[in-house]
């Protein structure tokens, strides 16, 4: 096609495919936007990470306890993100368990993605830095058995207009 009906499409790519290589990261898909196109080089817009529908289907398991919380959060650069956390338990938990998770991966993201810039923000999306962190603060109350961002949203640009992006 040409350059003027590529601009603003969204590709869907696999972690994988980015990084050539390690086998273990099919699961994580990535959507860019297509903002500008110059011959052969085009630049992007981060739109979207998510695991894959099968990745979600194996995790999860009969038995145990579902974590989700959901949050928006403004990088240092003006991006705001909403962040789907997702947290899988070895054995049922009561609600007061989950509520005290649920404040935990606040507390860590709301002390780690305000300092980072947009690009520290999707490598540390796309590398669980993010994860481990709050995988570490959740040790302190209860073993769990999987903590992931299951599904990352950009929902608005860090330009001065507050455009709602649709993904």
């Amino acid at each position: 096609t040409d350059d003027e009906n590529a601009s603003g499409r969204v590709i869907e790519i696999t972690l994988f495919d980015i990084l050539k290589g390690d086998p273990s990261q099919h699961q994580y898909k990535l959507y860019f936007q297509l903002h500008k196109i110059d011959g052969e080089i085009a630049t992007t817009i981060f739109k979207r990470f998510e695991y894959s529908k099968e990745f979600l289907r194996s995790l999860v398991r009969r038995g145990s306890s579902k974590i989700n919380f959901i949050i928006d959060i403004k990088t240092k650069d003006g991006y705001v993100f909403r962040v789907k956390v997702l947290a899988l338990t070895h054995r049922p938990l009561n609600t007061s368990r989950q509520h005290a998770l649920r404040i935990i991966a606040r507390d860590v993201i709301n002390k780690t993605v305000p300092e980072m810039t947009i690009d520290q923000f999707v490598q540390a999306t796309c590398y669980s830095k993010i994860n481990s962190d709050i995988m570490a603060a959740f040790k302190r109350v209860i073993k769990v058995r999987h903590v992931g961002l299951e599904k990352v949203k950009l929902i608005r640009t860090a330009d001065k207009e507050t455009k709602l992006l649709e993904a």
